[in-house]
């Protein structure tokens, strides 16, 4: 886990520790993005029922997106990290 000295020391990387945090935060955000555009696409089928249609299916499709999108990114810099991870071993192994 991720102590107090680990900040202040070079030896470890925090952020595959905190990446899980960034990416709930990002879902978080995604999904009360989604529900804005949904209760806006509510309202606007008052005046035009196919734009608030269209408006809905592009919000929820919007969503979806976004999560999807934040997923991609947490998981590309874990395996940034486990890259680097992998060629450190590589280098140890190497100056046996």
């Amino acid at each position: 886990m991720l102590s107090f000295a680990d900040l202040f020391q070079w030896d470890r990387f925090i952020t595959p520790s905190i990446i899980k945090v960034f990416y709930w935060l990002a879902v978080g955000l995604s999904v009360l993005f989604g529900l804005s555009g949904v209760v806006s696409a509510v309202a606007l089928m008052g005046q035009s029922l196919l734009g608030g249609l269209f408006a809905l299916l592009a919000s929820l499709l919007g969503a979806f997106v976004g999560i999807v999108v934040a997923r991609i990114s947490a998981e590309f810099v874990l395996i940034v990290f486990r890259i680097n991870e992998h060629l450190g071993a590589i280098r140890n192994n190497g100056r046996m």
